[in-house]
């Protein structure tokens, strides 16, 4: 790919990745995004002098193109995992209890976890054991699981309403952003069978320590400078043609390159709304699929059309500070409460001293979008105090909801017909992102195997 020119669109994890290898193959790589900063759907904002980040995004340690990404940026030590898989989980008027994998090899190193696991009675445990059995045994090449829910499939092995709110919707969630019952079979078998069942440590869950904006986007910029990749931030493409030398964007922005420290800064560039042609040999499209389809459009006619069919799934997270500490784990699940999961933000937001700052994180939110930041609070306040008794004496002192409408693809039934891989009809015009066909529902890992897949396809 030596001196070959790429245009990336798109300054998430798929672009990045794409980015960082088309440069490492010795291509001239320029990267355009709309915003004024990297990182996509995960990013920092500052809010009330806290440092938040808009959603709280975990991998599991058997995600190894993203761990290798961290590597890469040298932002890996502000990330956690866990020794050994543990979730807390929290239900109005009862104890904490720990779902703890245990040393033996998969799937035994589940079995003590579900035997203590209170929430279910004695035989839901002894269902739920056979139904990952089941899950084990599906062949991940059948193409009739992406016909079938999730939670169908759960029903006919016995799982009732109760085990699966209390135990399968705990990870559907999370990895689909969908609950069990809307989701497609194809994407969580493969989540449960990667992620729990594949190696005993597989499922051992990955924090970010520091903000998304330090983790990612911050250092991402760096290691795209020192790679020699063209960074365009404020660039909103607008058009692509095919021209006579493959293939011209369109877009307008900044009329000069904005060099990393000028990210944020509004007036970089000396036409903020200058129109601008760029022409190159290839092209990567890694933008979320509803604004990838229109782009494409154009260029592609039905293909690019038949994106918009992925739908989308909302996610909000709220951003709770209350005036002392109210919770004693770092990260917990909620049980027969809206509450899915919370984490303390507190040392990697910079709350004062003496607060607390708990991120409540809510997948499949599609209710939540509808309600207001008053009525979130009139619902949601009442539901922490009910799993954490130390915050009915405390006081809140910052209440933020943050949405992201189209967080993910919906991860329905009969989405993988829908989901393209990086190949086009247009030579040298290639896909990524975590909505194409990575085999990964729409999580880190799979935004960058699809920038590593975008690459592969130029680099032949």
């Amino acid at each position: 790919m030596s001196a070959r020119r790429v245009v990336v669109i798109g300054g998430g994890l798929a672009g990045i990745t794409a980015a960082l290898d088309c440069a490492a193959l010795g291509a001239s790589v320029t990267l355009v995004e709309v915003r004024r900063r990297l990182g996509g759907a995960a990013y920092s904002f500052a809010r009330e002098g806290l440092q938040m980040d808009n959603g709280q995004h975990v991998f599991l340690r058997c995600c190894v193109a993203y761990r290798t990404l961290l590597a890469r940026l040298g932002s890996e030590s502000l990330t956690f995992v866990q020794p050994r898989l543990e979730i807390p989980v929290l239900a109005p008027g009862c104890e904490p209890t720990v779902l703890r994998r245990g040393s033996l090899p998969a799937p035994a190193h589940l079995a003590g976890a579900l035997a203590r696991y209170r929430h279910l009675s004695f035989s839901e445990r002894l269902g739920a054991v056979r139904a990952a059995l089941g899950l084990m045994r599906l062949d991940p090449s059948d193409q009739t699981l992406d016909q079938v829910s999730f939670g169908d499939w759960l029903a006919r092995h016995g799982q009732g309403p109760r085990a699966v709110a209390a135990l399968w919707d705990l990870i559907a969630l999370p990895t689909l952003n969908l609950p069990a019952a809307e989701a497609s079979l194809a994407l969580a078998a493969f989540v449960f069978r990667t992620g729990l069942l594949s190696g005993a440590d597989a499922g051992d869950i990955g924090f970010h320590q520091g903000t998304l904006g330090e983790t990612l986007g911050e250092p991402a910029e760096r290691a795209l400078r020192d790679a020699g990749v063209e960074l365009r931030l404020g660039w909103r493409a607008e058009r692509l043609a095919r021209s006579a030398n493959g293939l011209e964007v369109h877009g307008r922005g900044a009329h000069n390159p904005v060099d990393a420290g000028e990210a944020d800064d509004a007036s970089a560039g000396e036409d903020p709304q200058a129109p601008d042609e760029l022409s190159t040999e290839a092209a990567v499209v890694a933008l979320p699929h509803v604004r990838a389809a229109a782009l494409l459009e154009p260029l592609l006619g039905e293909p690019a059309r038949a994106l918009r069919g992925l739908g989308s799934s909302p996610i909000v997270n709220l951003h709770v500070v209350y005036d002392r500490p109210v919770c004693e784990q770092p990260f917990a699940a909620g049980v027969g409460t809206p509450v899915q999961y919370l984490f303390d933000r507190t040392a990697a937001a910079g709350a004062p001293a003496g607060c607390q700052y708990l991120a409540v994180s809510l997948s499949g939110a599609e209710r939540e979008m509808g309600m207001s930041v008053d009525r979130l609070r009139e619902r949601y306040l009442p539901a922490l105090e009910e799993l954490l008794p130390r915050a009915r004496q405390a006081n809140v002192e910052l209440f933020v909801a943050t949405r992201e409408h189209a967080a993910t693809f919906r991860a329905a039934p009969g989405t993988a017909a829908l989901r393209p891989g990086p190949v086009t009809s247009v030579p040298g015009l290639v896909l990524a992102g975590a909505w194409t066909d990575t085999g990964w529902p729409a999580t880190l890992e799979g935004a960058v195997l699809s920038g590593h897949a975008a690459a592969e396809v130029l680099a032949r």
